[in-house]
């Protein structure tokens, strides 16, 4: 998870910019996969990194940047339908993640290298520009990657983290300022603790954190870490796994992270500050490609950057935003939570895109 906060005046939750559209969103068109848009796997050589990649389908490139503590797995509803709709879907495990791996050195992990392996993929795939997608972490990604390559990135999609552009203030300072030392964004600071807080038991760490942290969860207003504790405290054990998410799905994630570890992940974390000082000639720069922006309702990172009045701070800070939308009843996992209505509009954005 990751925070954003922007400014801007009060509109209504559950309001938008750009046009509504119609059905709950909960239960994609084929499911995850299908016989006709099968999702396969490999390794692609992109710069310094070989990057495992999922994908499915052909036509325009389309990349999806998944979010902490996930994997391409997260896309795995979008990847069959946005081939289905006649696009070459490619979700890589990032930078650290699964079998893509990577530096141990948390300043292997700045904004400059994350954006840098966005285009060593494109590059690796054969294609001159992409339209790039990002839930959590992978949006930051995605609407930093709008903002240095536009000759390369022809549209972002941003889910749940809005685009933040770059402040004044260096981010862990200003986090903990606002929040204390124990928000779980500084908490991640220090190598080791949570490290070895999430890896203890994989499949429990994704089965409370992606409950809680839904909209069907408990966990609401600003995570901060009980002194002594750690983020998992805030996660209950769920009695039972909403509609939305699957034993199998849990297996899944336990299964990747209990080979890789939570360090590479937490890492991007511990770059913050790094990323702030390299990015200083983009203070407060405007992204100005096409984009949209999706988020739940009751996601805790739209609670906390300002809630729904920070669509318009959005609009201000993107203005190539074409639709900003806040999900009803939707928590943070936005494309999990709600696979149909995520796929329907991205597939309406991309073809606006022409």
């Amino acid at each position: 998870m990751l925070r954003g906060r922007l400014a801007g005046p009060a509109v209504a939750a559950g309001d938008r910019l750009g046009p509504a559209r119609s059905g709950d969103g909960r239960h994609p068109p084929g499911g995850p996969a299908s016989a006709e848009q099968p999702v396969t796997h490999r390794v692609i050589d992109a710069g310094d990194l070989r990057i495992r990649v999922a994908e499915a389908g052909s036509g325009p490139l389309v990349l999806l940047l998944h979010g902490f503590p996930e994997s391409w797995y997260s896309w795995r509803h979008q990847l069959p339908a946005l081939a289905a709709a006649g696009y070459h879907a490619v979700a890589p495990d990032q930078r650290g993640y699964g079998e893509t791996g990577g530096p141990a050195d948390p300043a292997g992990y700045t904004m400059l290298h994350l954006v840098g392996d966005v285009i060593g993929l494109i590059d690796a795939l054969g294609e001159e520009r992409a339209v790039v997608a990002g839930h959590d972490w992978g949006a930051p990604v995605a609407w930093n990657a709008a903002l240095l390559r536009p000759d390369r990135i022809r549209g972002v999609i941003g889910l749940s983290v809005p685009y933040l552009p770059r402040g004044s203030t260096p981010p862990v300072e200003a986090l903990r300022a606002l929040y204390s030392d124990r928000f779980y964004i500084c908490y991640f600071q220090q190598e080791g603790p949570a490290d070895a807080e999430l890896a203890r038991d994989p499949a429990a760490t994704f089965r409370r954190l992606l409950v809680a942290a839904s909209g069907d969860g408990p966990l609401s207003g600003v995570p901060v870490v009980p002194e002594g504790g750690g983020l998992l405290d805030l996660c209950p054990e769920p009695r039972s796994l909403p509609a939305w998410l699957t034993s199998r799905d849990i297996e899944a994630y336990a299964g990747q992270f209990a080979r890789s570890g939570f360090t590479g992940p937490l890492n991007w974390y511990r770059s913050l500050d790094r990323s702030w000082e390299l990015m200083a000639a983009w203070r407060h720069a405007r992204v100005g490609v096409p984009a949209l922006y999706l988020a739940g309702d009751r996601d805790l990172v739209v609670s906390f950057s300002g809630g729904p009045a920070m669509l318009a701070g959005l609009a201000a800070a993107a203005p190539g935003l074409r639709e900003a939308r806040l999900l009803p009843g939707c928590g943070h996992w936005t494309q999990q939570e709600r696979p149909a209505q995520v796929s329907e509009a991205m597939i309406a954005f991309l073809r606006g895109l022409g």
